[in-house]
């Protein structure tokens, strides 16, 4: 600092270099207004006050000396933590304006008021510290914010309360962790024009998704009313998942993931009085809304795509919604701190094993799992109760948690989305979370032992009892090449994103029946012929789910194509191999409304299934809404990666009919270069080999069923478990014909199943008879490469 710097600064003219000056999140709403407002970035007009300007209030009022005889006091343990804090912001809030800082802070106050067109215009007054927004540092929620400030004497206390709120406990806690020395850093106020959000909306967003560190996935926290209600984790938002590489297009809509929130609280404007803002039940219809437009969707993704371009690093965003315009503004922009620093050499897998039942679910936060006693603390006055390496049970946190969240094993929240303080605090600190439960406080107890399972994707699964956890370290970077393409297998939407970094090659099996089982979750049938759907318990639970929806059907092609398109984003521009429903006729009566509609047979396993079911008038109408779906995934969402597969084909004329049904719901085998598979798990697909090379582009061996059918044995028997063998001759002359028939055609060929990770013999034999690619699961992919890259250099021989 020179003599020479000024208390205040408009937006306007600051950079992001002015971090010493005005702090992070202050230089950075300059540097948007400065140069990406061009580019379509709002940003609310305001000024920031500088360090200088703090460190002259401090001076005036004799406290620069107090405070740092007060911080030694606590760190020598002479007194406690609350009584330095409370000392330090006590005296700070009665201190007096120097003078100029006074007109300073006014005079622009009064200029922003008249460029708005408004005396004592609203303003949002928020604490942006010098040392803050760092590589390795969020400083998420450390200061205060205040919002709708009106008037000069309301803004001037404001202002003195975000300089006191440099010293709450949870900021001196921070700094002291962080090894931040406490009076190098200083406190810039930023005061911006208000977006009237409460009357619209707001929320967060990453560049990046926040439990993966996926980089081609923007990340949107949505709820109604002003944004501090999704930042605090008080409320349970809309999530949103935008695929970043199709932006640039305006002709496709890549939104790849939306979850519903409950959204049961709104803060708004205060009426006259001492609170200028409070919280209110939404409504029944705001609940059931979403919050933003798919059009707002994708302008707000394309808004972080250009402030992470701009800035050349993954951004955490806060935004709003003018409810009287529907302008959308960016309010914050600062870097993504935990995710985008690791090292993409490195997959750390969990898994979970002997778990007892589940007692509630949630958002996960940090793939991981951990195991202890519950501590069960509703208010923040009692966190001194806390018990180290224990999982710390709570409504909702806020800063003031983190002296303890950082000594929890786990931590689980009543409420809360995947961008609220719990859920970044616990992903900086490294601990696993389970936020927006909805009723942990509610079913758990205090020492009551439990797990917390991170491990499988999106929602997380709090576990009764101690389970085993077991950690896998998985160097990326020491993978062998190999010829052969090895892919994955892959069937939860919610898991796709943790296996973004491993090196495959596309995925060879995406299983279309997971993700109607556990996303969409009815029958196809049931949606089309709603009126047959006797079951009032299964009525009430399809029209709950299809809230919002004016076609029943509509919903099924939607959650459907929503459900795929996240493992396609995965694997883009790999190809994913989408195989159409596989259920049996069981597994389809146990969907929602299903009983009507589907038979009972003594064996399903060789019964009603597969491209049988697509062309039976019984069934046709639910297997063109599959081709719907997958339209909408290739031609509307842009997922041109994806081909389609046919399982359980028996005769050639079958696939000539499937073919024709697809064709007919504008999903033409070659147009838009659409491939087609057929699965090869049948004896006749061997044996008829040629006829349907005609028919598809590929066949992708499925091993299973190809033992089950060949060796005539009940995979699921226990009693005939010995004689199950893949690798048995028959099974292997069944798959060595296959390949070679397949590459007589110039027909693309390929095995999914586990048995090249259990056996590596079988590996070898699949590599000496030519097979074009493997697709195992994720978790055996790095033994496979292996494998294979051993058997191809057997193969090749000496030198």
């Amino acid at each position: 600092m020179t003599t020479t710097d000024p208390n205040v600064i408009g937006f306007e003219a600051l950079r992001r270099a002015d971090v010493a000056l005005v702090g992070g999140k202050n230089s950075s709403l300059g540097e948007m207004v400065q140069e990406l407002a061009g580019q379509g970035i709002a940003v609310p007009g305001g000024f920031a006050t500088t360090a200088g300007a703090y460190r002259a209030f401090l001076t005036a009022n004799g406290l620069t000396d107090r405070i740092t005889e007060t911080i030694a006091k606590w760190q020598a343990r002479k007194i406690p933590l609350a009584k330095a804090g409370a000392s330090i912001r006590a005296e700070i809030i009665a201190g007096d304006w120097p003078e100029d800082i006074r007109q300073d802070i006014l005079t622009s106050y009064a200029a922003l008021s008249t460029a708005a067109g408004q005396a004592d215009l609203p303003v949002a007054v928020r604490s942006s510290a010098t040392a803050e927004d760092l590589p390795d540092a969020s400083f998420a929620g450390q200061q205060e914010t205040f919002l709708n400030i009106t008037g000069a004497e309301a803004l001037l206390d404001a202002c003195r309360r975000c300089f006191a709120s440099l010293f709450t406990d949870r900021a001196i806690s921070y700094r002291e962790v962080k090894g931040f020395d406490h009076m190098s850093v200083a406190l810039s106020v930023g005061v911006q024009r208000m977006v009237r959000s409460d009357t619209g909306g707001s929320g967060v967003m990453f560049s990046i998704d926040t439990e993966s560190g996926f980089d081609k996935v923007v990340l949107i926290n949505a709820a109604w009313g002003l944004g501090e209600n999704v930042v605090q984790g008080a409320v349970d938002p809309d999530e949103y998942q935008v695929f970043k590489p199709f932006l640039d297009d305006e002709s496709l809509n890549p939104v790849v993931g939306k979850r519903r929130g409950a959204k049961e609280i709104k803060m708004i404007l205060g009426s006259d009085g001492p609170a200028p803002v409070r919280n209110v039940p939404t409504s029944k219809a705001e609940r059931a809304a979403w919050v933003l437009s798919d059009a707002e969707i994708l302008s707000l993704a394309r808004m972080a795509a250009t402030i992470e371009g701009h800035y050349g690093c993954a951004m955490d965003m806060e935004w709003a919604r003018d409810g009287d315009t529907g302008e959308l503004f960016i309010v914050q922009a600062r870097p993504e701190t935990v995710e985008s620093r690791l090292s993409g050499a490195a997959l750390r897998s969990y898994s979970v094993s002997g778990a007892g039942a589940v007692l509630t679910t949630g958002l996960s936060v940090g793939n991981a799992a951990a195991v202890g006693q519950v501590c069960l603390i509703e208010n923040v006055a009692d966190i001194d109760r806390f018990v180290d390496g224990a999982i710390l049970v709570t409504s909702n946190t806020d800063p003031d948690w983190v002296p303890v969240m950082k000594r929890a094993a786990a931590i689980i929240t009543d409420h809360g989305g995947r961008t609220s303080h719990a859920a970044i605090v616990s992903r900086e600190l490294g601990v696993p979370a389970i936020v927006g439960t909805g009723n942990a406080t509610h079913v758990l107890h205090d020492q009551q032992e439990v797990t917390v399972n991170c491990a499988t994707g999106e929602d997380g699964l709090v576990h009764a009892g101690l389970a085993k956890v077991s950690v896998e370290d998985l160097d990326l970077s020491s993978l062998p090449e190999t010829r052969t393409r090895i892919m994955v297998n892959m069937a939860n939407p919610a898991a796709a994103f943790r296996w973004w970094r491993l090196p495959s090659e596309g995925v060879g099996l995406a299983r279309m029946e997971f993700v109607v089982s556990n996303s969409v979750r009815v029958h196809p049938m049931a949606l089309l012929e709603f009126d047959k759907v006797t079951d009032a318990g299964e009525r009430a639970e399809i029209e709950t789910l299809t809230t919002g929806y004016e076609d029943k059907a509509e919903y099924f092609v939607d959650q459907l194509a929503l459900g795929l398109a996240r493992i396609a984003a995965v694997s883009y521009p790999h190809p994913v191999i989408v195989r159409m429903s596989d259920f049996k006729t069981n597994e389809y009566a146990d969907l929602l409304g299903g009983r009507a509609f589907e038979p009972k047979e003594e064996n399903p396993m060789i019964g009603f299934r597969g491209a049988s079911r697509y062309t039976d008038p019984a069934y046709q109408p639910g297997f063109e809404l599959e081709c719907r779906a997958i339209k909408r995934l290739r031609e509307e969402m842009g997922f041109d990666n994806v081909a389609v597969m046919i399982p359980f084909c028996r005769t050639p004329a079958e696939a000539d009919g499937v073919l024709a049904v697809m064709a007919g719901a504008g999903l033409e085998r070659g147009k838009a270069g659409l491939q087609v598979y057929v699965m090869c798990e049948i004896p006749a697909n061997v044996i008829r080999a040629e006829e349907f090379a005609e028919r598809f582009d590929g066949f992708s061996i499925g091993s299973n069923d190809l033992t089950q059918l060949t060796l005539g044995v009940d995979r699921d028997s226990d009693r005939l478990a010995d004689l199950f063998d893949e690798s048995d001759p028959a099974v292997i002359w069944m798959i060595r014909t296959v390949i070679a028939k397949a590459r007589a055609a110039g027909r693309k060929i390929g095995l999914c199943g586990q048995a090249p990770s259990n056996n590596p013999e079988f590996a070898r034999v699949l590599v000496e008879a030519g097979i074009d690619s493997i697709s195992v699961t994720p978790d055996s992919f790095a033994a496979v490469k292996a494998q294979v890259a051993k058997a191809e250099a057997m193969q090749k021989g000496p030198d």
